[in-house]
């Protein structure tokens, strides 16, 4: 099992946003994300999940793994996931994996989970 974490500040990705706008956001959230996201601290907690999934998968945002390979969503009960793209999935192969959220005090944090296909 492997984890990764990320702690974001809420007001850096609030000038993030004021300073640069749609641009800043299309750098790191895909159009559906965008769509569905409408507080600055989401926005900053989706920041934080996709550094920590990176960070889980043991490689950091960079050449083999872009913020645009790491899709977050919510299920119905309002649960945070991510996916892959599928080409993201041919490099990671993941078995099993959980992400949790959260944003208090003006910070937003996530913690990811992830078990990769023949590891133990």
């Amino acid at each position: 099992m492997r984890v990764g974490t990320d702690i974001v500040v809420i007001s850096r990705i609030e000038k993030s946003i004021e300073k640069f706008g749609d641009k800043f956001l299309d750098r790191f959230l895909t159009q559906d994300e965008k769509n569905s996201l409408k507080r600055v601290e989401s926005i900053a907690g989706y920041w934080a999940g996709k550094e920590a999934v990176a960070k889980a998968l043991g490689c950091g945002i960079g050449r083999e793994l872009s913020f645009h390979d790491i899709i977050i969503y919510k299920d119905k009960k309002n649960a945070p996931h991510f996916k892959l793209t599928k080409s993201a999935k041919k490099i990671h192969k993941i078995k099993t994996s959980s992400i949790s959220i959260a944003h208090d005090g003006g910070f937003a944090i996530a913690v990811v989970n992830i078990e990769k296909k023949g590891e133990k």
